[in-house]
């Protein structure tokens, strides 16, 4: 986790650098970020279904050793294209940490300490949050290149340590198989609606490459669902949804993803780009957000395991959504504390919000499917962490000159004067009143999974065929789960 969220701040605060240094185009720079998530979501369940298969282990060491491998090329990249293959394949490592993290930590504890175990899961991330940018601008200091390979060691160590400290808990699941070609149409379909709408707000909605790109995401998503549905080992279990619990926080995880990735990504182009901030200063005035997320996410978890996570996490995305929502008061020349402010409250939303809704998502499976229960939460919210970048630049970039575009996503706008940026302002105000219209969204769907009350009386999902097991509840634990009928 710490790997993760760190190298996640590094890459997006080098980003003006990494445009200046390989002469990449606006859409070239942001699929370095894209294609990394899309390769990460699509496979995750893939990972978390051979995970299952073959062992949990096994496929957490090999995905660092991926990533590491993957880091170490992505440094010597000569131009975006490049660059863009290797953040490939570091999604596809990625795609087996992302799917056994929450597994692992499921395994290790009992489910009266989940909610615990996944705020300090959380918290770590917190920390990656708070590391990344400022390290980020140090290293673009010395060359962007580093940007990339201080993960190798890094990860090497991950993988080190996995193999000599993991042990295999989990039984390998009994149900054999890969849906290989509902994993190609759900990677073509995404991509496609990926495309069309990065691409729309910089070259037009009549752009034949636009068209075409929203025209595949049209037919083959729904083709997705229609495949997973008549699968026998489909890519995605859709009969997990059947529990209320597992569906709304799953649905809800979706929504965090949609309303909160794009943030990080839009303050770095208004500190460096509107605000003229060097990479450093960026970095440490970004830190507010992982900072609300360090102090929240264990105190989540603890209240969670003791009240339940339905209140916590509603409250959470409406927190989050009152500070996107006082973000739109920032100017050009806004002091930095109103962006302190801003920052730091949906920082503390998320924390609320992300540690009590994964040990909600994660507590109810049995242990022979927490690899696709992981992949599956993992799925929707990256998913919406690519649609948030995606549709935040179609916004962003709409009715704005080239070069005032070129200026601020560079870093260069110092010579520019504040009504040549008032466009890329309005622009940014209007992205966040659609992150606050989705957070509020993301609270309603909170509050549609059961209260605490009957959260542990909640139906288990098991594998065998959509059959589902109860728990035993003794004494405020939950015990030995016995089979019940389907519903």
């Amino acid at each position: 986790m710490l790997l993760a969220a760190t190298n996640s701040g590094t890459l997006i605060i080098a980003l003006p650098n990494l445009e200046r240094s390989l002469h990449a185009s606006l859409l070239a720079l942001v699929w370095v970020i894209l294609a990394y998530l899309i390769a990460a979501t699509v496979l995750v369940l893939t990972a978390g279904r051979l995970s299952d298969l073959f062992g949990r282990k096994r496929a957490y060491v090999g995905g660092f050793v991926v990533f590491a491998l993957a880091s170490l090329g992505a440094g010597f990249s000569t131009d975006a294209t490049m660059l863009i293959c290797w953040r490939v394949l570091q999604g596809i490592g990625s795609a087996f940490l992302f799917a056994n993290a929450a597994a692992l930590v499921t395994d290790a504890f009992p489910r009266e300490q989940l909610g615990l175990a996944m705020g300090a899961n959380t918290m770590i991330a917190a920390v990656g949050l708070v590391l990344g940018p400022v390290l980020g601008g140090a290293l673009v200091e010395i060359s962007w290149h580093w940007v990339f390979w201080f993960n190798v060691p890094l990860a090497l160590a991950g993988a080190l340590w996995g193999a000599l400290v993991l042990h295999e808990l989990a039984k390998p699941d009994t149900v054999r198989g890969l849906d290989l070609f509902g994993t190609i149409t759900f990677v073509v379909g995404l991509t496609g609606l990926v495309l069309g709408v990065s691409k729309g707000g910089l070259s037009g909605w009549d752009n034949t490459t636009v068209i075409v790109s929203l025209a595949l995401a049209v037919v083959l998503l729904p083709l997705w669902v229609l495949i997973e549905k008549r699968a026998t080992a489909p890519m995605l279990d859709l009969t997990m949804f059947s529990n209320r619990l597992f569906a709304a926080a799953t649905g809800a995880a979706f929504i965090n993803g949609l309303a909160r990735f794009a943030l990080m990504f839009l303050f770095v182009f208004y500190f460096q780009g509107a605000q003229s901030n060097s990479a450093i200063e960026a970095g440490i005035k970004l830190m507010p957000l992982a900072l609300g997320m360090l102090v929240a996410s264990p105190l989540a978890g603890i209240y969670a395991d003791r009240h339940g996570s339905r209140a916590l996490a509603a409250i959470g995305m409406l927190v989050t959504a009152a500070g996107l929502a006082g973000m739109t008061t920032l100017a050009v020349h806004s002091p930095y504390w109103q962006s302190m402010i801003w920052l730091a409250l949906v920082g503390i939303g998320s924390g609320m919000f992300n540690s009590p809704n994964t040990a909600a998502i994660m507590g109810v499976v049995p242990a022979n499917r927490r690899g696709v229960a992981a992949g599956a939460r993992t799925l929707l919210q990256n998913t919406g962490a690519v649609l948030s970048i995606a549709f935040v630049l179609a916004i962003v970039t709409s009715s704005i000159p080239k070069s005032t575009l070129f200026a601020v996503f560079s870093g260069v706008t110092s010579g520019l004067a504040a009504q040549k940026l008032d466009p890329f302002i309005a622009n940014m105000h209007t992205a966040l009143w659609v992150l606050v219209a989705t957070s509020i969204l993301g609270a309603f769907v909170c509050l549609l999974r059961p209260s605490h009350a009957t959260d542990e009386s909640q139906p288990i999902l098991d594998g065998d065929g959509g059959r589902l097991r109860a728990p035993v509840v003794r004494a405020g634990r939950q015990e030995q789960a016995e089979p019940v009928s389907s519903r």
